[in-house]
């Protein structure tokens, strides 16, 4: 068996190998994380989902960029030997199942740490590898509910909103784990035996809420929705319809900032009245007269008069206007690779920058090109292997 890797990729992570056992949303997130920034990333997919006619063509999942495919049949001894024999290659093994999945399949911790006694394992799940909820099925919402965070999502005396699946999914879990994974590794490199990683939407977005904990504590955050300075609450921070249906966004906290919202705006109109915005009392009347301010004027007018000063104001973008913000090109926040806009790699490195090094790819795409790089697999018993059915 051969450990043959590609040159080195741009990224700090460059000379790392990750398996990931293909899953969906948050796992995937973290390997594209891990794969911008230099990794060699190879996604075990299911046999089912092979199409060669595709090969050649980018998939249409984004998550799936940066990295090769090969298509393993996990139900097959053999198959399952062959993401052993991977795992043996890698510094780190990456799986979204449910707890207990993955060592039914014969693919957990022990048998890849015995395999491999520097792996990183890491593991994503919504409820983590223990507690009461374990086995249950759930989704970003109901992590978020849990916690406490959706409680605090949404207008007063309404009902919590949804924020997509952004917090559970991408912050408290898929980055949570690309975060432990790259800890882990350092602390292999650092001379360490391998762990495992045990990444939970319900851990990270907890982790995220700490802030609302603190001020919560020192008395400056009320358990109600949408009366706070930061959900809405405050006239100050909030979004305004604009004359053409447009919305702006106002983030003006600090009195400074406040004041020179109010000094480049005019504010307030005639009848309304300059409240004094500390006191909370004040905050409909005051939310009102903003919203009537805003409404004589359209989004674009409003952000060419604000966006550029200390007000804090931007107008809200759709996706399709986002990319085209002037800030946003000058720093190439979106970019286009394969004929797709998409997000960039970050955070940015001034030495060994991230990149996008290949389009998602094909469930099997690369299955030939792999076994016979990463384990020196002969054409002979790939075919034997093909025949099988254990890849293709």
């Amino acid at each position: 068996m051969t450990d043959a890797r590609p040159a080195p990729a741009p990224g700090p992570l460059r000379g790392v190998r990750l398996v990931e056992l293909a899953g969906i949303g948050p796992a995937p997130f973290a390997a594209m994380v891990l794969a911008d920034l230099g990794a060699d990333v190879i996604r075990v997919d299911r046999v089912a989902e092979v199409r060669p006619e595709r090969f050649g063509t980018a998939h249409p999942d984004l998550l799936n960029r940066g990295r090769r495919s090969l298509a393993v049949d996990l139900k097959q001894p053999a198959g399952r030997q062959l993401v052993l024999d991977l795992a043996g290659t890698a510094d780190v093994l990456v799986e979204g199942f449910r707890p207990g999945v993955a060592e039914r399949l014969g693919l957990g911790p022990a048998e890849c740490l015995a395999a491999n006694p520097r792996l990183v394992y890491g593991r994503m799940t919504g409820w983590g590898q223990d507690g009461p909820n374990a086995g249950n099925a759930g989704h970003d919402i109901n992590y978020l509910a849990l916690t406490g965070t959706l409680h605090g999502i949404g207008r007063a005396g309404e009902r919590p909103v949804p924020p997509m699946n952004l917090v559970g999914d991408f912050g408290g879990g898929g980055m949570l784990l690309a975060l432990g994974v790259v800890c882990a590794l350092y602390e292999v490199r650092g001379g360490g035996s391998g762990q495992v990683v045990d990444a939970a939407m319900v851990d990270g977005v907890s982790l995220l809420s700490t802030m609302i904990h603190s001020l919560r504590g020192m008395g400056r955050w009320q358990d109600a929705r949408g009366v706070n300075m930061l959900d809405g609450g405050a006239p100050y921070y909030d979004t305004y319809e604009c004359a053409d249906g447009g919305y702006l966004a106002v983030g003006a906290i600090e009195p400074r900032f406040y004041a020179e919202l109010v000094r480049l705006t005019g504010f307030p109109l005639p009848p309304d009245e300059a409240l004094d915005r500390d006191d909370p009392a004040n905050w409909p009347a005051l939310r009102r007269a903003w919203a009537r301010l805003f409404r004589t004027r359209s989004r674009d007018d409003w952000a060419g008069l604000l966006e550029h000063t200390d007000a804090c104001v931007v107008p809200v973008l759709d996706w399709r206007e986002a990319p085209e913000h002037p800030h946003l090109a000058a720093r190439r926040v979106f970019v286009e690779h394969a004929g797709r806009t998409q997000p960039a790699p970050a955070p940015r490195f001034s030495r060994t920058p991230g990149a996008i090094r290949r389009p998602p790819p094909q469930p099997g795409e690369h299955t030939d090109e792999l076994l016979a790089e990463v384990l020196g697999l002969d054409a002979a018993r790939i075919r034997r292997l093909r025949d099988a059915g254990s890849v293709a």
